[in-house]
């Protein structure tokens, strides 16, 4: 099994990089968005294979955190390898550990505009799984939503917004209160 792959990242697509080690160009499904890699960056991807009747894919995060989630999404009922990275292409692993850990599949759908089937699947699923289990320190624990935050979310929603929208200018304001949140928002969408 390829568990971890140093190199160059030589190209990227919405979902995949290109990673080249040793003269060796290796296609690698990934949360490109989320992890930020571009062409030109050395980075270390740690990795899962999937092996089909017909494929050998490999998919690869920045952090060991981030792996073990994919590994247990894998581990939910009709979630397949492109399923689990397109979930942590949409949810950040801190508000999927923080939603299942709630069990608050809502929560989850709300943040991440997972489908609903999906976030009760994930939930019910993972939710005895995740406790007591030590998830490597590496993960970004600052990503996760405050109630000021959802409550600001939920109100720009219904006050029309798009969801994306709604939590991506919420995400980057500074606030402590969801009236201030909304204000700013509000100003700046």
């Amino acid at each position: 099994m390829i568990r971890s792959l140093t190199g160059e990242i030589s190209h990227t697509t919405d979902s995949y990089v290109t990673i080249v080690v040793r003269g060796v160009g290796y296609l690698v499904g990934t949360p490109v968005a989320q992890s930020g890699l571009t062409a030109g960056d050395n980075v270390t991807l740690y990795t899962h294979l999937a092996v089909r009747e017909n494929a050998l894919d490999l998919y690869g995060f920045t952090t060991t955190g981030e792996l073990e989630i994919f590994e247990l999404l894998l581990s939910v009922p009709k979630i397949g390898p492109k399923s689990a990275l397109q979930i942590l292409a949409q949810a950040s692993p801190t508000l999927l550990l923080e939603a299942i850990g709630k069990k608050d599949a809502v929560y989850l759908h709300k943040m991440s505009g997972i489908g609903k089937k999906t976030c009760e699947n994930v939930v019910v699923a993972l939710h005895d799984k995740i406790e007591g289990m030590a998830f490597a320190t590496d993960m970004s624990a600052g990503t996760a939503m405050n109630e000021a935050q959802t409550d600001a979310i939920d109100a720009l929603v219904s006050l029309g917004y798009d969801l994306s929208t709604a939590r991506d200018t919420v995400k980057s304001l500074t606030g402590d209160t969801a009236n201030e949140l909304i204000k700013q928002a509000l100003k700046q969408i």
